[in-house]
């Protein structure tokens, strides 16, 4: 069993940057696809973006790209998600998740999430 703990989400102005991280317990990551999910009020939950396997590759949507990055450090079985360029529409609840399968795009992928936390930009 894996538990997932996110931290580092809070209120800023438009513009600003912020750094989420999500820490894993009870199984090492190395070789999971990470993710990290976002929900606004009244929306769906969707992928922001996604570290495949045990290598580096990067998926990111469309709406963040050039603004957040996701990293992982194996050694402290941590993922983060940077986030700069912060907008008001990135307000939302942020989940990080990880996924038995290399190629995980969809919720239904993910076995392991996190209980979130909130985001939220000022205009």
């Amino acid at each position: 069993q894996v538990q997932l703990v996110e931290s580092g989400g809070g209120l800023v102005q438009a513009g600003g940057s912020l750094r989420l991280s999500c820490a894993a317990s009870g199984r090492t990551l190395d070789r999971y696809t990470l993710g990290w999910f976002r929900q606004a009020p009244g929306k769906e939950r969707g992928l922001v973006a996604t570290i495949f396997g045990s290598g580096g590759v990067t998926y990111y949507a469309d709406s963040v790209k050039g603004r957040f990055t996701i990293s992982r450090d194996n050694a402290k079985n941590t993922v983060y998600l940077q986030m700069n360029s912060l907008k008001p529409e990135d307000t939302a609840v942020y989940f990080c998740a990880a996924s038995l399968q290399y190629y995980a795009l969809d919720t239904y992928k993910y076995n392991y999430w996190g209980q979130g936390t909130q985001v939220t930009v000022s205009s």
